[in-house]
């Protein structure tokens, strides 16, 4: 695998899927993230490709304790009075080096896990999701206790998950995305991957800000 990756994504549709081998996964707020552990350092990748290491540096840092040859797929978000605020990671991710490192200070961010697409042993997207989530689970399960570097909550129970929809969207959570067990990880918009969310969101992603003394909170952040 070569920097950048095109990432999976999820098709919108009205209610989650049902029947056998179906998992579903809650869907934080946050900024689409590959992080990449290579033989000497950590680089991070936005949906686009784009390298966000430099914002996100304090996820670079616990990436160094991955094995080299890992990528990991996830979101990165930022949690503030207990909630995760969009608006952090929005700016976080439109932020200067010297301002990155002092918002990473007052709120470190958060890797949302859900996928791995290396291993030090080669390429595993072809393999199935369910084989994926296990081989993703011993990874971030061999982090240092603390790590932000953390697996996305999962079940295969749509009842559950209907309850994470309903109940969870105050926490941060924007919906939630079904996978097929038996999906292989494929670059680009798949039905073996659905999403659910509470409001119509655009995707798009922060390339820079000018204008005034204002934040740049408001534009739009790339989600998944």
């Amino acid at each position: 695998m070569e920097f950048p990756v095109d990432v999976a994504l999820a098709e919108l549709v009205p209610q989650l899927p049902t029947g056998p081998r179906w998992w579903y996964e809650v869907k934080l707020d946050g900024h689409r993230t590959v992080l990449w552990r290579l033989a000497e350092t950590v680089r991070l990748q936005a949906r686009s490709g784009r390298d966000v290491t430099t914002p996100w540096m304090d996820l670079a840092v616990a990436g160094m304790a991955l094995p080299p040859g890992v990528v990991l797929d996830g979101e990165a978000v930022v949690v503030v009075d207990g909630q995760v605020s969009f608006e952090a990671a929005q700016a976080r991710a439109a932020s200067s080096p010297a301002r990155s490192r002092e918002l990473a200070a007052r709120h470190p961010a958060l890797l949302i896990v859900w996928d791995v697409l290396s291993l030090p042993t080669g390429d595993v997207r072809g393999r199935p999701y369910e084989e994926r989530r296990a081989l993703m689970l011993d990874m971030v399960a061999g982090l240092p206790e603390g790590s932000p570097i953390q697996a996305v909550s999962a079940t295969e129970d749509v009842e559950v998950a209907r309850v994470w929809y309903e109940t969870l969207t105050g926490s941060g959570v924007e919906g939630v995305v079904a996978k097929s067990g038996r999906s292989p990880y494929r670059a680009g918009r798949s039905s073996s991957w659905k999403k659910v969310r509470h409001a119509e969101t655009i995707d798009a992603e922060v390339v820079g800000f000018t204008g005034g003394g204002g934040s740049a909170a408001g534009a739009g952040g790339a989600v998944a």
